[in-house]
This record gives C-alpha cells, structure tokens and sequence, in this order.
C-alpha cells in the first residue's frame, strides 16, 4: 500500500462521542500486573487441576493495602477453585476468597512504581474456563476457553482486557499429550511416571481471555515461516491429512495483514484445531478452531482470515472496556472482507457487505434501540451482529468518506500508536480524524452510539422540459436522522449499467435535481454498496 502524508486540520480535535460508559467490572487502578507465570499439574484420572500462578505486580499508586484477583470461588456442584496459600515477600500473606474473588492483604504499603510478586497456590475443578473433555474421536482433550471473562474459572488474575500482561505456562501432563500455549517454547522435559513438563513463554502483553492452553494428541505440522515467525499446524492425529491441507495457506493471510497494518507481534501463529465453543477464537499466537471446522476442504479459510486478522485487531489492540468489543469484532470482520476483495475481486467483497447489511438489518429489527457501544449489554452478551456485521459496516463507510489513501495511513498509525496496548472508540475517531483531515466525530457518533440506520424511501419524476430528475428523499425512521453520501444510479436504458450520481443527505426530507439528458429506464439506490441503509425507490 502507498503511504501517503497527509495535512492536518489547523485545530485542535477534541471528540466526545458518548458520554462515559458505565464501569461494571470492580477496577483497581492503583496496580498493573505486568506479568503471569502459571504453573498448571493435569492428570487423566481427574478433572481436577492443581495451580501456582505467580503475578509480578506494578503499584501505580502508593497506599495499596489489598489486592482483589478473579478467580471461581467453590460452588455447590463441586467445580471452583480452593485456595491453598497466598505468599509474596517474606512468606504467607492473609486473604480471603468468596463471590469469585480472592481478596490478598499485604504485609506492607509498597512503594509507588515498585514491583512485587505475589503466589498463589490452589486446586479444584474447572467449572468453565477450561474445558476437560472428550473430542470427537473419544481422545480427553484440555483446551481453555476464556472468551470473554472465563479465565477466572480456572486462573487467579485481573480478568480484564484492560489490564494486559505477559505470561509463562508451565505445564505438567500425561506424556503421550502435547501442550501447546502462547507464544515460544522453552522447554519440553520428560518427568518421572510417564509425565512431561512443557513451557511456553508469551513476551508480549495480551489480555487474560487470550492466555490459553491446548492439551491433546496432536499432529504438529510447521508449515512455513515470515521472518522469525514460524506457521504451525497443530490437528488431531486422525485429522491430520485435512487439517495440513485446510491451513496450508495461511502464509498468504500474514502477509496481506502485514504488509498493510503493521508487523505482526508474536512469537508464532499456530492453527489448533480443539473444542472451543467458538468456530473459533483468536488466542495471541495461539488460534483454536473448532473441531468441525477441520474439514480437509479449505471451507474454514473465512474463519483463519478473520482470527488471523484478530492477531492486530482484539489482540495486540485490545478494547479497553467490553462496550468497545467492535474494535476486535467488527474490525476482524471487515478486514476479512477486505483480504477477500484482494485475493478474489471486489465481487467478493460486495458480495460479504451485501450479506452483512442483510444481518444487520434482520438483527436492527428486534432490536431497535441497541446500539453499537452500549453499556447497557452484560459482558456475556456483547458479541451480536451489530459489533461484527455493523462494525465492519462502520469501517467500510468511513473507508467510502475518507478515500483508501487516508483509511490506511490511519489503520495503521491506530496500529503503531495502540499495539501491545488498549484503545477506545474515540481513540480510534481520533486517529482516523487526523489521518484524513477530517473532523469525524458526527460520523462515529450517529454510527456507533444511535440506534439503527437510515430506512430510506426515494421517488422521483422526470421533468423533459428541464432535462432533469427531481428526487425526494424520506428518512423514515425515528430519531436519529442520519447524514450521509447517497448514491444514486441512473439507468439510460434496460440492461444498461447505470451512472452514479452522488447526493448529500442531512435533513428527514430533502430533494435533489440530477441532470439527464433523457428519461431514465430506473433508479437505484447504492449500486455499489457503499451504504448501510435499507429502503426502496419508486417513480411518481
């Protein structure tokens, strides 16, 4: 992709697109944890799991007396974590742990900008989180699934996108069973009884739903490499044949994304095929695709270019609060669409926002005071067409707007200036303000923080005496009243391509006059697809 520089507007951008989201998740701004080292014991003949996790925590602040972790407190049925002993400095610490939080007081106050570690040792039985199973061939697998706040069930952390970290795991598992993690192996050690401690170290900072392991027989096939980046396969043994030839182009996929966002930044990309209950989920270095997906027919390259795509966007961006979860969804979904116009013609491409538009529409319907970033919508809930489908739809107009040259200047300077970090929607309204030297904050505004689309209804006549068509455009639905570029096409004749004529829209009703030199056969609204909208054109 050309770079390309472009001005900056003479004023300061302030954007204020929302008010202030409601903060449901209890923070704790005085600490940062900078880094994770699980050490995680598995045994076949159990479900239940023992744990060591150590946290290198930062104090932001001084005056800190107490830590509050995540972590699954035992329930009834017998699944939750029981805490042996907490320990950091000079021995055990006190704590408490109910209503899935583990409450540590500290010996001491420490120092502001200081680091201290803090160990917590315990065992029990994944309620979720992790998922102890069967896969389809009967083999017991062990996949951890935290999407979006399910690390607690089985790790003791700050279950938050917002509080990013580094991480080890240490795992120790049956021998006949590989491990794989996030991101570089360190170690593979062959224990006593027929057991084997495996280690992966992840040196950049992910969010806690991204620390993840896969325990399984596995066929490991190390497809490629970009750099110093290795392209792994990892499938079921009896998969092993359709799994090598269902990944076998994910090459092609990393460079598209890199060549145009941004390096990518991790150690490895490895395609697992597991039982996650996603079709599949974007874990940093680390992607787990469901079993079903494994085909040996390439039907799951949709779903590695959008997970593969989520390695930028969800994973080294990450949204700083669930409300913004479109900055990984629906970015995702769009640059899938964009990896498809690339690779196939912009048919595909057209072709997927003309079926997105159709969801959206579907989903607006009984749902039609929802809106994009919502603080209304429970953490378990924040995943629906308006943040894939509609999200993509945002980045897609706002491409239209502000030409190619500038949304690319701007995904990437969001990328370089975000990564390893997290971002807000008016975080990226910013950058892609300043990238196009344009003021978008209306834009962003009506799109992700209103309700709905416009539903449009058009007429038109032909006036000969005037060579002209004069067209009428109703918004009509309930507030807001949108703005935005309308294509028109105007067919000359049956069959015949029409010419595209642009009218600005910003007012419930309004009227145009396009010229033409003769009656037209038709009009059209959006042939080219450049709009979410639905609605209808009639001739008077």
């Amino acid at each position: 992709m050309r770079p390309r520089t472009v001005a900056l507007l003479a004023f300061v951008l302030v954007l204020r697109l929302s008010p202030a989201a409601a903060d449901t998740y209890p923070r704790q701004p005085a600490i940062d944890v900078q880094h994770y080292t699980f050490r995680i014991a598995l045994d076949d003949a159990s479900d239940e799991i023992r744990g060591r996790a150590t946290l290198d925590v930062r104090f932001v602040q001084g005056g800190v007396t107490t830590i509050a972790l995540d972590l699954a407190s035992p329930a009834a049925d017998g699944t939750g974590m029981t805490v042996d002993e907490v320990a950091g400095g000079a021995g055990a610490l006190t704590f408490t742990h109910t209503a899935d939080r583990l409450q540590v007081a500290l010996a001491a106050a420490p120092a502001p900008g200081s680091i201290q570690s803090l160990t917590v040792a315990y065992h029990g039985k994944p309620g979720d989180g992790l998922n102890i199973t069967k896969n389809r061939y009967g083999d017991r697998t062990v996949f951890a699934d935290n999407f979006p706040d399910r690390a607690r069930d089985w790790l003791p952390t700050v279950d938050h996108p917002s509080d990013k970290a580094t991480c080890d795991f240490v795992v120790d598992a049956p021998a006949r069973e590989q491990v794989v993690a996030n991101g570089r192996l360190v170690e593979e050690t062959d224990l006593a009884g027929d057991r084997r401690r495996t280690h992966w170290r992840e040196s950049e900072p992910i969010a806690t739903y991204l620390m993840v392991i896969g325990v399984a027989r596995f066929a490991v096939q190390y497809v490629d490499e970009i750099g110093n980046v290795p392209i792994e396969t990892w499938v079921y043994p009896q998969d092993r044949d359709a799994g090598f030839f269902d990944f076998a182009r994910t090459r092609r996929v990393l460079e598209f994304f890199g060549d145009r966002i941004g390096p990518y930044d991790y150690e490895k990309l490895a395609n697992v095929e597991s039982t996650t209950r996603y079709g599949g989920m974007e874990n940093a270095s680390n992607i787990f695709y469901t079993e079903r997906a494994v085909t040996g027919t390439r039907r799951v390259e949709s779903t590695v270019v959008h997970e593969v795509a989520h390695q930028w966007f969800g994973d080294a961006v990450t949204e700083s609060d669930w409300n913004h979860v479109w900055l990984s969804e629906g970015f995702a979904t769009y640059f899938t669409h964009l990896f498809d116009e690339w690779a196939y013609g912009r048919d595909r491409l057209v072709a997927g926002m003309a079926r997105d538009r159709d969801t959206v529409l579907a989903f607006a319907a009984g749902n039609p005071d929802l809106r994009v970033v919502d603080d209304r919508v429970p953490i378990r809930k924040v995943l629906s067409p308006y943040t894939y489908q509609k999200g993509g739809w945002v980045l897609h107009m706002l491409r239209r707007r502000i030409g190619d040259d500038a949304f690319w200047e701007g995904i990437r300077t969001y990328y370089r200036t975000y990564r390893n970090g997290n971002a807000l929607s008016e975080d990226f309204a910013r950058v892609l303000s300043e990238a196009s030297g344009q003021d978008l904050t209306a834009f962003f505004h009506q799109w992700l923080y209103e309700p709905g689309q416009p539903d449009i209804r058009a007429t038109w006549h032909y006036d000969a005496a005037r060579k002209a068509v004069d067209l009428r455009v109703e918004q009509l639905q309930d507030d807001p009243v949108f703005t935005f570029d309308l294509d028109v096409g105007v067919a000359p004749a049956v069959g015949s391509p029409p010419r595209v004529e642009t009218v600005h829209v910003t007012a419930r009703v309004q009227s145009f006059t396009i010229a033409a030199d003769a009656e037209p056969a038709s009009l059209s609204l959006d042939p080219n697809v450049w709009l979410l909208f639905q609605g209808r054109v009639e001739k008077n």
